[in-house]
């Protein structure tokens, strides 16, 4: 499935943590703190058990959306969506 992972972390160590463990479940970094890819539910059950190892749960929030392709084709970009820096346009071709 369609999976978002959205955070805001204080500290840098732990973002960056949080961060390697998206990269090494193949996730894409779409933004700075955005991170969208596939993973099926075991990886989606591991990888937020993980995340929240990591995380301050008194001062960091992650959020991870699974979304179907249904409702991830009625995503509507404005503006800027993707850091283009992050995002080579091949990558935005997989999803879009």
């Amino acid at each position: 499935m369609l999976v978002w992972i959205i955070y805001d972390i204080e500290k840098n160590k732990t973002r960056s943590k949080v961060a390697a463990q998206c990269k090494g479940y193949g996730l894409i970094r779409v933004q700075k703190s955005v991170f969208l890819g596939t993973l099926n539910n075991n990886e989606l059950d591991e990888i937020a058990i993980k995340c929240q190892e990591l995380m301050d749960e008194k001062r960091d929030s992650i959020y991870i959306f699974p979304m179907c392709d249904e409702d991830f084709k009625k995503v509507k970009l404005l503006g800027q969506a993707f850091d283009r820096k992050m995002v080579k346009d091949e990558v935005l071709a997989k999803f879009f």
